[in-house]
């Protein structure tokens, strides 16, 4: 029988790997997660955008309503949360819209660190998927998280219609954003309240589908409860008539910029105010 023997630093190096295997196979709730891209959340974690949009309709609306649109989160953690305490300062606040880039790399980890940060926000908060959200397997997590990547929901005078639109993740296919899923939206609003599109890119970005620009920005333009439209991605604050057709487009800055806006809503107006924190 061949006998053979390895030297004693060699054995404790193998008897160590054992032992790190071992103990890294169990966290506190006893799963590891080996590969970053794999989407494990808690059910605490799951379906948010459903049981927050239930948390704002428990809430009986007012004539005029006030929310918070922000974005951008991306890695910028500290600032996120000093954005939580300067939101939570602010009065008669019903909800908070996080325009997209919730993740850098999109990773599940990542999506949870910025759950952790928001939900010591005093409101609930809705989120629409940012173009950093999509990549590797950030789409899975986006959906196990918060849900459907296009979704509406009302409140009040308002209709909130959150779409995706980030083209070049779809290499500029024409699928993106889904224009015939937005017009049945717009049109499926019989009590004609102000119709406030939420997305992360901006038409008028290059990250848009350059064919599909002017299709979406006069769908928005035609309908007459279409008086503005929320994004993020430009890292900037923007407020203006960018095609001179009756729409605002309305940007919220990065977190790292530590800014956002405060919108005020009543039926056929609004009000856009800048924070910086």
């Amino acid at each position: 029988m061949l006998d053979v023997s390895y030297p004693n630093h060699l054995k404790k190096i193998s008897v160590y790997a054992i032992l790190v295997t071992a103990i890294a196979s169990f966290s506190c709730n006893g799963i590891f997660q080996y590969n970053p891209n794999q989407v494990i959340f808690r059910d605490n974690e799951k379906n948010l955008t459903a049981k927050n949009i239930e948390s704002i309709r428990s809430i009986p609306p007012e004539d005029t309503v006030r929310f918070i649109l922000m974005g951008d989160t991306q890695r910028w953690y500290d600032e996120a949360e000093y954005f939580v305490k300067s939101a939570n300062s602010q009065k008669n606040i019903s909800f908070v819209l996080h325009a997209g880039d919730i993740s850098d790399f999109g990773l599940s980890q990542e999506f949870k660190w910025v759950n952790e940060i928001m939900s010591g926000l005093k409101y609930p908060y809705l989120t629409v998927i940012g173009n950093h959200d999509i990549v590797a397997n950030g789409s899975a997590s986006y959906r196990k998280m918060f849900g459907a990547l296009n979704y509406s929901f009302e409140y009040g005078n308002n209709k909130f219609i959150f779409i995706n639109t980030n083209s070049r993740e779809y290499a500029f296919d024409g699928s993106i954003p889904d224009l015939n899923w937005l017009r049945a939206e717009l049109r499926n609003n019989p009590e004609n309240k102000n119709a406030i599109v939420v997305a992360h890119v901006p038409p008028f970005d290059g990250d848009f589908d350059r064919n599909l620009e002017l299709s979406y920005s006069r769908m928005l333009a035609e309908d007459p409860n279409v008086k503005f439209s929320l994004y993020g991605h430009q890292h900037s604050f923007r407020n203006e008539e960018y095609y001179k057709d009756g729409v605002q487009y309305i940007l919220s800055t990065a977190m790292v910029k530590r800014g956002y806006f405060v919108i005020t809503t009543w039926n056929g107006g609004y009000k856009a105010e800048q924070i910086e924190y």
